[in-house]
């Protein structure tokens, strides 16, 4: 046999005896490129998805909402986990009024505007942490003891609510007071 041949076989045996082993190196960059791909397209994903605030609309009667001419009731159970449960009325085609409604740490449901007196032009709200509430547009945060509680500032706007036969009423009267933090045609 010629030098060639004898190099060609004994390239060709020690490829074999790697693969078999599993030694050899493999080319990694194709599996890198997906991943990287994968890793973007989640991130574009998770950037550009609608927020979801937990929101369900006055608007649609559901089995958890109970909605009449003067008020809208929900039961005390939805509210049991202390999570906040965002909602919207919609006044008319430019003016949807946002609220949400929480059970505090100390055991009170309580209600206020998704909107506070400062940040409300930005109509970003508020989003949930543990124990606090967290304006969207300038971070600060709010113990949900004193939601309902303080107004004015960037504190949440508070919203009228009663507990009656374990159900959490708010008036519709009282919703459209709030209709101030939601005309973005204000804006300054």
């Amino acid at each position: 046999m010629s030098k060639n041949r004898k190099k060609n076989v004994a390239e060709k045996s020690a490829e074999k005896k790697a693969i078999i082993l599993g030694t050899k190196r493999k080319n990694r960059l194709p599996v890198l490129l997906v991943s990287g791909f994968a890793v973007l397209a989640i991130a574009a994903a998770l950037l550009f998805m609608p927020r979801n605030n937990g929101g369900e609309t006055v608007a649609a009667k559901s089995p958890k909402m109970d909605v009449s001419a003067t008020s809208v009731t929900y039961p005390i159970e939805l509210f049991a986990d202390g999570k906040a449960r965002h909602f919207s009325y919609k006044v008319n085609d430019t003016i949807t009024i946002q609220y949400f409604i929480l059970k505090s740490s100390d055991g009170v449901i309580r209600a206020a505007f998704d909107a506070c007196d400062v940040c409300w032009p930005a109509g970003k709200g508020y989003q949930q942490s543990g124990d606090v509430m967290i304006c969207r547009n300038c971070g600060r945060k709010f113990a949900s003891v004193m939601v309902n509680e303080v107004k004015g500032g960037c504190n949440p706007a508070p919203l009228n609510r009663k507990v009656e036969d374990g159900k959490v009423v708010l008036q519709i009267n009282d919703i459209l007071s709030g209709k101030q933090y939601f005309d973005f045609s204000k804006r300054g």
